[in-house]
């Protein structure tokens, strides 16, 4: 009973004010003149001009937007120079963030020519020249560097991207050997950031019908599954002219995959795989 009373006292007293500390920014950035650098760090403003479209205007065309930031109060990354000029000088900017550390995939966007994800670019420490930064190419662009990827992940969706077996195993997981295992390497740790999609000139000009670098690679990630039961299936949906095959070899989605995969390897595998018409995968050497 004791307990009980300590317990209900406890209860009705009043809480006491605690004091929150928090390095979180305000909720709305306010435009600020350029910060002061440290004592002993010398100021390097480095241009940055970062595309700006606004759906809300519809009538005012897109448009390059420039900003100026002191690499010297900023972190080392894109993704960094991006987030200060949002806080400090501009809250109207939008773009994709979350994870910081190539995980996720959100903050994907054209840097300076190339597709990559701005968490693990780096800023070029040449001030005398200025870095653009677009939203991937040839997408819809929903505002700012912002990409519309519905069709993307409809298509990832087309591939059915999980394990299909009929027969479970009778108790206990799927059982694969390390050799079996090992054809998923590479394949596996793509995050859908569709870097390489939107390098993939074909999918330029065919992305409502051709499916594309990343969603080719998951396609053939799960016909190499040796778990996996239904990889004539999988193959039969790739008997067409389009989704498969208006892989030209070019390339550019190896080149500029931040994850350092091969999409183009993957889909070289797979034309192998639909030519042979095997079950199971035959790396390929070089």
């Amino acid at each position: 009973m004791s307990v009980i009373r300590s317990a209900l006292k406890l209860r009705s007293a009043p809480l006491a004010a605690r004091a929150i500390s928090t390095s979180a920014p305000a909720a709305f950035a306010q435009p600020s003149s350029e910060a002061t650098p440290s004592a002993g760090k010398k100021p390097q403003m480095k241009e940055f001009k970062i595309y700006r479209w606004n759906p809300d205007t519809p009538s005012e065309k897109p448009k390059l937007q420039t900003y100026k930031v002191d690499l010297s109060q900023c972190g080392p990354m894109m993704l960094d120079a991006l987030i200060k000029i949002k806080n400090e000088m501009d809250p109207t900017l939008t773009f994709r963030r979350s994870c910081r550390e190539g995980i996720c995939g959100s903050c994907a966007m054209n840097i300076d020519g190339v597709n990559t994800l701005a968490c693990l670019c780096r800023i070029p420490k040449d001030t005398e020249k200025s870095s653009k930064i677009y939203p991937l190419p040839h997408m819809y662009v929903v505002k700012d560097l912002v990409p519309d990827l519905t069709l993307f992940y409809k298509q990832y969706k087309s591939i059915e991207p999980y394990l299909k077996n009929d027969n479970p195993p009778a108790q206990g997981e799927f059982l694969q050997s390390q050799a079996d295992r090992k054809k998923l390497d590479g394949m596996y740790e793509c995050i859908l950031c569709a870097c390489c999609s939107t390098s993939c000139p074909s999918y330029w000009w065919n992305q409502d019908t051709y499916l594309g670098p990343a969603v080719l690679m998951q396609a053939y990630r799960w016909i190499a599954d040796s778990r996996d039961a239904y990889g004539a299936q999988r193959k039969e949906k790739m008997q067409n002219t389009m989704s498969l095959y208006r892989c030209h070899t070019i390339f550019n989605c190896s080149r500029t995959c931040p994850k350092g995969l091969s999409p183009a390897h993957a889909i070289s595998l797979l034309k192998l795989e639909m030519a042979t018409d095997k079950d199971q995968a035959h790396p390929v050497t070089a």
